[in-house]
């Protein structure tokens, strides 16, 4: 009866401290994922792969770029992802190095604005050998290069301000010049498109200017166009720099019209004035979100989107008021 009760108490005994070290977990143990269908964690945040993402991103001038990295940034913290962007400041040497030191990082995500679309393929294709998630914004890259496009498709985009100039009588028997940046190739797709469409409907092409997507260089060249061509309808312009120079330039110019892309204060300024007359918007801050949202649940075993994307607006006196809080 003795060794019955002497044994009964020391299976108790082992069951409580059994109990105990349960309850008293290193936190050092290896989490398993559970996903559901959509392909977010559903295994509670033990669950949840690590989330950390590098951003290469082309500068930190343009208010399109800064607006992207608040949109990247606000989605990281409601994610619960790290968040890194490096600047290349325009120069595509240096985003490779950028790629290149978030992979050695061990980054798990990465978003790719790219300023070469071709020159930046070998550090994003060393980027995924090594199991790392890849989304390109407002760039395109090589079909798939990446798990996922976020943006627009520029030269759609292209045509349909072009079909714009056409629709509204500014393009039959009207000259035009441009303003662009010859390092993008999304600008350069950008101006083909719309070329192609207004050329068709008897606009007159006159020479394009190449401002290296660098606002003050973009004005000096819209300022040459000018002066070398005083009576061009209007300035086709490929991008934020480009829109801003040639605003910069053409104040108070009552002969020549802008035509281009992307807002700012000083542009929607100029759309009062009546020197900007149309002017694509893209939604950068959303496809910084759109971006990060997409990276978080790969990094969770979802499905790649392939494409995302965000729509533009072609903006004018007549729908400008809305955007005058995104730029104030």
């Amino acid at each position: 009866m003795k060794r019955s009760m002497r044994v009964r108490r020391a299976v108790a005994g082992a069951l409580v401290v059994g109990l105990a070290l349960v309850g008293c977990s290193t936190g050092n143990e290896t989490p398993t994922a559970t996903t559901g269908s959509a392909g977010g964690s559903t295994g509670g945040s033990a669950g949840k792969a690590d989330c950390t993402v590098g951003m290469t991103q082309i500068n930190q001038t343009a208010v399109f770029f800064t607006q992207m990295n608040e949109g990247a940034t606000q989605a990281a913290k409601d994610a619960g992802c790290d968040l890194s962007i490096a600047n290349a400041n325009n120069d595509s040497a240096k985003q490779n190095s950028d790629i290149e030191t978030f992979v050695s990082q061990g980054v798990t995500g990465l978003i790719v604005v790219a300023i070469d679309v071709n020159g930046v393929l070998p550090a994003v294709k060393a980027a995924r050998d090594k199991g790392i998630k890849v989304v390109a914004i407002d760039a395109k890259l090589e079909e798939g290069s990446v798990d996922t496009f976020v943006g627009v498709d520029n030269a759609k985009a292209g045509e349909a301000i072009g079909k714009w100039v056409v629709d509204n009588g500014l393009a039959a028997g009207k000259s035009y010049g441009v303003v662009d940046a010859k390092n993008s190739f999304i600008q350069n797709q950008r101006e083909d498109a719309f070329r192609k469409t207004v050329d068709a409907a008897g606009a007159t092409y006159t020479q394009s200017v190449n401002g290296d997507n660098v606002q003050e260089k973009a004005a000096a060249a819209a300022q040459n166009l000018v002066t070398a061509q005083p009576n061009l309808d209007w300035i086709y312009t490929t991008g934020e720099p480009a829109t801003v120079g040639a605003a910069a330039a053409l104040k108070g110019n009552t002969v020549t019209k802008i035509v281009g892309w992307d807002l700012t204060k000083e542009v929607i300024g100029a759309i009062d004035s009546g020197l900007a007359v149309a002017v694509v918007q893209q939604n950068p801050k959303q496809e910084g979100v759109e971006a990060v949202q997409e990276l978080k649940s790969l990094i969770d075993g979802g499905t790649a989107k392939g494409f995302i994307d965000v729509p533009i607006t072609i903006v004018t006196k007549d729908n400008v008021e809305p955007f005058r809080s995104v730029f104030p």
